[in-house]
């Protein structure tokens, strides 16, 4: 089996072809690895895979525009921090998606998953609807979020909200400021409800709101520390997480 990565990030690239590498739930014969939308128009213009892992946010440009300059017929696995746009592909594509950072279960999950579907694969409807899914739908996105104060409930405005980190069992807002309040959801169902050009999810802990960063720390290329403002209670040093470095700092540019 045919596996293609698009995928711009090289740290990124390198841990899904060693987690590809190591699984035996599909027989992978080559890896291609496509580091560009413009390398993917170019290779999938004379060639295919069986499958697909595609990063949505790409150095020059968004993935889904691959989708207007070739054919595809193959099943699709995104991979993605922005995953307003991989719940709306996961509806569509049927197949799965991946939430950076993923782990290694995340994976044998989405290729147990493109076994059971891929001989009854449709490729029409995702043919006909790829040119929506880049349509931005704000409508959807939350703008206030509720939460308890004492025996009341509050509203809070997004541009209010700072950032969201879990800590143990719990998700808690926390708020310009400076006040902290549990929010009844989990990090990674938020972020799909968040405004993808306020929020990030920069680790496994944290979403951050643009507005909350005062500094940016780069101790190495591949570790980034962040201040946030107001400073976090618990876990007071804030890093991105590896895998996110670049497409945060993409995000941060945008």
């Amino acid at each position: 089996m045919r596996i293609a990565i698009i995928e711009d990030e090289l740290l990124a690239v390198n841990y899904l072809k060693d987690l590809l590498d190591k699984q035996s739930i599909v027989p992978v014969t080559e890896t291609v690895i496509l580091r560009s939308k413009t390398q993917a128009i170019d290779f999938f213009l004379s060639q295919s895979a069986d499958l697909i892992f595609m990063d949505i946010h790409l150095g020059d440009g968004m993935s889904l525009e691959i989708f207007e300059q070739v054919e595809l017929f193959t099943p699709v696995i995104f991979i993605t921090a922005f995953d307003e746009y991989a719940l709306r592909v996961f509806r569509h594509f049927t197949i799965d998606y991946l939430l950076k950072p993923f782990e290694e279960e995340e994976l044998h999950q989405a290729l147990q998953k493109f076994i059971s579907i891929r001989s009854n694969f449709d490729p029409e409807p995702v043919l006909k609807t790829m040119s929506t899914l880049r349509q931005a739908d704000d409508a959807e996105k939350m703008k206030r979020f509720m939460v308890r104060e004492g025996n009341k409930l509050k509203s809070v405005d997004e541009n209010e909200a700072a950032y969201f980190f879990a800590s143990g069992k719990y998700l808690f807002l926390t708020t310009n400021d400076n006040q902290t309040y549990i929010y009844d959801d989990t990090i990674k169902d938020i972020i799909h409800k968040l405004n993808p050009e306020l929020f990030f999810r920069i680790n496994r802990k944290f979403i951050i709101h643009k507005n909350a960063i005062v500094e940016i720390i780069k101790h190495s290329s591949q570790k980034i520390e962040l201040k946030l403002s107001p400073a976090p209670e618990v876990n007071a040093d804030v890093f991105i997480s590896k895998m996110q470095i670049t497409e945060f700092l993409s995000w941060l540019n945008s």
